[in-house]
């Protein structure tokens, strides 16, 4: 049986491998290039609204690529939605991270906990989503908790650099930056694809 959400036709044609490697190249370019930033202490240079810029163009030009696009587009129907939810299990273990590090002192506990919490509840949300009946209704509330939990823990973690809280230094060095720098922009970028590919039905 085929997964009834999964597409926006009965089929969809593999996309071209060129397209595959093409994409996979710029993922990991860009999160080579996140490692770099915070091995070589760049990221301690930004301001914060630059910070914020980063964080919202990680998510505005895969979505900007996606809409443009017909070839990603074509990738992203073939990924099928149930697997571009259960990616979103990744924010599980980032949400314990911030747990822990806001319980040593080492992020703002208001921060930890907001962050923390939301992520382990989007990544359990999205295991429930894409392992349940396969329903948009359940679909649409995990990718919509994903972008409120995103705009809450981003619009959290910029008020505090904002108030030059030096316990923020810890999400501009490994491991933590790889979390606002990469996870955050491909995690919000694939809400946008998954809302898009249900608007769709």
């Amino acid at each position: 049986m085929t997964d009834p959400i999964r597409v926006y036709t009965p089929y969809t044609p593999a996309p071209a491998a060129a397209t595959i490697a093409l994409s996979a190249a710029i993922l990991a370019l860009w999160g080579g290039a996140v490692v770099f930033a915070s091995e070589a202490g760049l990221l301690r240079l930004l301001q914060p609204l630059q910070v914020a810029a980063l964080v919202a163009s990680g998510i505005a030009l895969p979505a900007a690529a996606y809409a443009l696009s017909p070839r990603l587009r074509n990738l992203v129907a073939w990924i099928g939605l149930r697997r571009l939810t259960i990616f979103h299990a990744w924010r599980i273990p980032a949400g314990l991270a911030f747990l822990w590090y806001g319980a040593h002192g080492e992020l703002p506990l208001t921060f930890a906990l907001l962050a923390g919490i939301g992520d382990v509840l989007a990544g359990a949300i999205a295991l429930w989503a894409a392992q349940g009946p396969q329903t948009r209704s359940r679909y649409w509330f995990a990718h919509s908790f994903g972008m409120v939990d995103f705009i809450v823990a981003v619009g959290t973690g910029l008020t505090f650099t904002m108030l030059q809280d030096p316990a923020m230094d810890t999400i501009r060095t490994l491991p933590m930056s790889l979390i606002p720098m990469f996870g955050v922009g491909l995690s919000g970028a694939t809400h946008i694809m998954a809302l898009h590919m249900l608007s769709r039905r």
